[in-house]
């Protein structure tokens, strides 16, 4: 290990930038939908040995750049795929998007690992201080990365165990975020073999991290063989993949026959023992106000005591200069009257509003969806009640991706819906990266997730994360399912990201007391 160790610290210049971008793509390898889970141990372990190295302030951060970048520039290449949409319109923005994006996003990386090497400053020398000094900044800084500006905290590095149930236990506690946590400080504590002389000194922390995931994988193996989960006794929903391609959306042409499909598959067989039908986000391509006769067909696919919630736009009811609107969610009643809206309070950037649009707008910068108006943004989380159904969280496309913003505190839902479209990613990695992030909110709240995507995937999960029924990507059709019943708030619905913050607060004291100890010795 020593030899690997030096062979990492000691190249300068141009190599040690391209052995941290390949580190970096390696460590996105872990992610969905690949989850090469050693990958991670490569990647951050390499990365300590490589900050070993580093002489200057400036070295150190140019370093988590190159690692964050090459991180993102694997893990997020479908966001190109959004842009071909309409080729001829913003096929010129790819490559600002496959490789601008990242390059931005790397600075948080960047401010990680500035953050490691000034601690060795401060004269944390032990051989844990690192792997733990960087977990704890590589946390904060993907804290921060969700909420500077509008927060983009998309393929978080604790998603990775999004390929085990028993591991997503833990979230129940401390959240992504310190799942996170754990989860760099395990991948980098290998780095202390390098470190020291005595043999069993060297080896003791990576035992100590292999039976700490042992542990965690054992109590959500525990957790998870007792829960058994009933679901709301008269509840029964059809949920409807349509699978329409997003060249032809908002084709005028294909309007109408886009909704007759939706019209189509709600009600084929078995629609008679169906409550609730559920379509995808934007899935009616009307506006409702406007269209009184298009509200009368989708409120005669239920029968009374039942609903239609889908996805549409809304525009002012009144004309207004410059008019609004919003990307909504509808529940239409069977008497053919909206019974209840939610608007979208997360926005996409570049993709429902132009940030600095003054300026942006002059270098020819557009949003990529249909229209030349900014989406307005709605008023936040909001627990939605509709008769005969249990009060729910709205939750429309990426609004999944932000854990602290997800429902109303003050009024805790029964469960959570989330409508999408995915088809803007097209057969890439981003929707399986989108549906592991939506299962992890139902871990994190105790709730059952219910999710409709026009191309899928969609599905039905339980309040720990395990997938009852799901539509596989590029399909059509529909599933029909029971609806989870809650279960009690777990700490992190209870307390939020403080949990994780509280986590990296005690191991900290711990290595203080390490520390401490080994140099009484």
């Amino acid at each position: 290990m020593h030899h690997v160790a030096d062979w990492l610290a000691a190249p300068r210049g141009w190599r040690r930038a391209v052995g941290a971008l390949a580190l970096g793509a390696i460590a996105a390898l872990a992610l969905p939908p690949f989850h090469v889970l050693p990958a991670l141990i490569v990647a951050f372990t390499g990365l300590v040995w490589l900050l070993n190295g580093c002489t200057s302030k400036h070295g150190a951060a140019g370093l988590g750049w190159c690692f964050g970048y090459g991180q993102f520039v694997v893990g997020l290449y479908w966001t190109g795929n959004a842009l071909l949409t309409d080729a001829e319109r913003f096929a010129w923005m790819v490559p600002f998007a496959v490789l601008g994006l990242p390059a931005i996003l790397a600075l948080f990386p960047a401010a990680a690992t500035l953050a490691t090497y000034l601690s060795r400053a401060g004269g944390l020398v032990h051989p844990l201080t690192r792997p733990v000094v960087l977990a704890v900044a590589w946390t904060a800084a993907e804290w921060l990365r969700g909420h500077v500006l509008s927060g983009f905290p998309w393929n978080l590095v604790g998603y990775a165990w999004t390929a085990s149930d028993a591991v997503l236990q833990v979230t129940a506690l401390v959240g992504i975020h310190g799942l996170g946590f754990l989860t760099v400080l395990a991948a980098a504590v290998p780095a202390t073999l390098a470190g020291q002389t005595c043999a069993h000194r060297r080896w003791l922390p990576s035992v100590v991290a292999l039976l700490g995931l042992a542990a965690l994988w054992l109590g959500g193996t525990l957790r998870l063989s007792e829960a058994a989960v009933a679901e709301f006794e008269g509840v029964r929903l059809r949920l409807v993949q349509a699978n329409i391609d997003q060249h032809h959306k908002w084709r005028d042409d294909r309007r109408r026959a886009q909704f007759e499909r939706y019209l189509q598959l709600s009600s084929n067989a078995g629609a008679d023992s169906v409550s609730h039908i559920i379509w995808p986000e934007t899935a009616i391509p009307y506006f409702l106000a406007n269209e009184p006769k298009i509200v009368a067909l989708i409120g005669g696919l239920v029968a009374p005591g039942g609903a239609v919630i889908a996805g549409a736009l809304r525009t002012t009811a009144e004309p207004v200069d410059p008019p609004r609107i919003w990307n909504s969610l509808h529940a239409v009643g069977a008497a053919g009257t909206v019974l209840a809206t939610y608007d979208k309070h997360h926005l996409v950037p570049f993709g429902e509003y132009v940030p600095l649009r003054r300026l942006l707008g002059r270098l020819g910068v557009a949003k990529v969806t249909s229209g030349s108006i900014d989406f307005s943004a709605g008023s936040g989380p909001r627990t939605v009640v509709i008769d005969g159904l249990p009060p729910f969280a709205a939750l429309i496309c990426y609004e999944t991706i932000f854990p602290d913003d997800i429902v109303d505190r003050g009024e805790r839902p029964a469960w959570l819906l989330n409508i999408t479209n995915d088809a803007w990613f097209g057969d890439s990695s981003g929707p399986y990266q989108h549906f592991a992030m939506a299962r992890v909110r139902a871990v994190e709240q105790g709730l059952a997730l219910v999710r409709t995507a026009n191309t899928g995937i969609s599905a039905i999960i339980d309040p720990y994360g395990r997938v009852r029924a799901r539509l596989a990507l590029g399909h059509h059709g529909v599933i029909d399912g029971g609806l989870p019943l809650p279960l009690d708030p777990p700490p992190y619905a209870r307390w939020g990201d403080g949990t994780a913050l509280a986590l990296m607060v005690i191991t900290a004291s711990l290595l203080t007391l390490v520390v401490r100890v080994t140099k009484k010795k």
